[in-house]
């Protein structure tokens, strides 16, 4: 299937990529995983690192993000922009890295844990990351 002249499947092997985890920044990533928890069931799952809460069901997974100086997000506009990002899960991290540059995407400043993610910038501004698939 096509969509304005591109490919429209999930054949990840001939993608960059696939879809990983939707991850929001917050005060309290436990109590916000919680609170979605409640409204979508699933499970709660820590991260590796102390302020990351994911919740897995059978359809999708979304990730709290703990970020001590947390803003509230102020929409439609505003000085706080929405803070949330993509992962996507790829295979190879340097080959995908370079894919998305290819594509128009920047690295950002920022690399917390190069070996296990890559955080880059979408032409818009917007950060994703690169997330080696386990």
């Amino acid at each position: 299937m096509t969509l304005y002249g591109r490919r429209m499947d999930s054949d990840f092997p001939t993608s960059i990529g696939r879809l990983g985890v939707t991850a929001f920044d917050c005060p309290d990533a436990l109590a916000l995983a919680d609170f979605y928890n409640s409204i979508i069931g699933g499970d709660l799952v820590p991260g590796d690192d102390d302020g990351w809460v994911e919740v897995h069901t059978p359809t999708g997974r979304l990730a709290f993000q703990q970020i001590d100086d947390h803003r509230r997000p102020t929409w439609p506009g505003g000085d706080v922009p929405q803070q949330g990002h993509i992962d996507i899960d790829v295979q190879n991290l340097d080959g995908a890295e370079a894919a998305v540059l290819r594509l128009g995407a920047e690295m950002a400043d920022t690399q917390p844990s190069p070996d296990q993610f890559r955080v880059m910038i979408d032409p818009a501004g917007h950060p994703f990351c690169l997330v080696l698939a386990h």
